[in-house]
């Protein structure tokens, strides 16, 4: 498993989130990792909380650590035109070139896909700017926050009531971004495998982003209703929420898909025999008299207590957890999920192991996130095929730095 992108090596210009995501899990199955930044530049999330207390400068930070563990980092200044040279000939050498800059960046560096597949053909090239490579908005730059915001996943989240509370993340960094560069990354890996053809990969991260409403748009454009926000309910499910339990912030998430769930629902908390509730069409009519009485009894259990109740009566459903919750998942931890690496100067940290299995086999990580520049003279001399004493010189002239 660890080898199934192994003989790939990546040239990785993505900062940040969503593209840094897309190369840890390339360099989690096999794949050679170079990331490019330098002290000049470094990459923003260097310096992004949560970190290490008593750590402080580029490298103590805990989420640039798990976005960039089993890579390399080669620092390498490319405001210097003897950077973006050394840039373009490690280009020439790779299979995949990435970056998430906005549009134009790339291209003032000699890096853009038309001049690296001159020289290099079967490169595969994905850019990620936010909105597209053209157009009025292409020169915009955000971050996961904002473009939640533009594609509708804001304003369609939270309570009708109340103002919009948006995902509690940077969603689009994490999930649809990252996961749709890399499903395209390996079809376009797959295609070159069979025909030796590369490919320039755009991905426009609000487009990405918007098909998580996809539904929705797609209703709205065949004349239906604007979304609306609806809380935790779901069209179909009845009840559909998080319902308070014993403890301080203590919650349970339960979503009822048919009368016979709803049957077992009222077994296990022991709900008074309402006529109006047994059927999905009844429920919905009546939904927060419904919310109510079922609320009115989870608050005497405790989450995980009455989770297991309902999952052995098979209804869904299962404790609202925070961050440290999850560390002792014991689903998590059934699965392997979670890994300990040492680095050098965080010290140990729990990383989590990628999503997929093959052959029940779970991979990565193995490396912690390297060091700015930690790899420079490596890559220096065996890609570049640079001397001890150019190197020197270069590092001097603050090219390699």
């Amino acid at each position: 498993m660890r080898q199934t992108l192994a003989g790939l090596r990546v040239l990785d210009f993505c900062w940040v989130g969503a593209g840094a995501l897309v190369t840890k899990l390339l360099a989690e199955h096999g794949a050679d990792v170079v990331k490019v930044e330098s002290h000049a530049r470094p990459d923003n999330l260097r310096v992004a909380p949560p970190y290490r207390p008593g750590v402080e400068g580029l490298e103590g930070s805990g989420y640039f650590a798990s976005r960039n563990n089993d890579k390399k980092s080669l620092a390498l200044n490319m405001s210097t035109e003897r950077g973006r040279e050394l840039a373009r000939i490690l280009a020439s050498q790779s299979d995949i070139v990435a970056n998430n800059f906005r549009p134009g960046i790339m291209d003032r560096w000699g890096l853009c896909y038309e001049a690296i597949a001159a020289g290099n053909p079967s490169v595969i090239y994905l850019s990620m700017p936010m909105q597209g490579s053209d157009g009025p908005h292409s020169s915009y730059i955000g971050f996961g926050s904002t473009i939640a915001a533009l594609a509708g996943l804001v304003e369609t989240s939270g309570h009708p009531d109340r103002p919009p509370v948006g995902t509690g993340t940077h969603y689009p960094d994490h999930i649809p971004s990252p996961g749709h560069a890399l499903v395209a990354l390996l079809a376009a890996i797959r295609r070159r495998k069979a025909n030796g053809i590369g490919a320039s990969i755009e991905l426009s991260q609000l487009e990405s982003a918007a098909s998580v409403v996809g539904p929705a748009l797609v209703a709205v454009a065949n004349g239906g209703p604007e979304p609306t926000r609806n809380g935790n309910r779901i069209d179909g499910h009845s009840p559909s929420g998080v319902f308070r339990c014993q403890g301080e912030d203590a919650w349970c998430a339960i979503s009822v898909r048919s009368d016979a769930e709803w049957a077992a629902l009222a077994r296990v908390l022991a709900l008074p025999d309402e006529h109006r509730f047994a059927t999905l069409a009844g429920r919905t009519a009546a939904e927060d008299d419904l919310e109510a009485v079922v609320a009115a009894q989870t608050v005497s259990w405790g989450r995980y207590e009455l989770a297991a109740a309902l999952q052995a009566e098979r209804v869904p459903a299962w404790a609202v957890q925070s961050s440290s919750d999850l560390l002792d998942d014991p689903q998590l931890a059934a699965r392997g999920f979670w890994r300990k690496l040492n680095h050098p100067v965080i010290g140990e940290m729990t990383s989590p192991a990628t999503p997929f299995l093959r052959d029940g086999e779970r991979t990565g990580p193995e490396q912690s996130a390297p060091l700015l520049g930690e790899h420079t003279r490596e890559v220096a001399a065996s890609l570049l095929g640079l001397s001890e004493r150019e190197i020197e010189a270069l590092e001097t002239g603050k090219v390699l730095w």
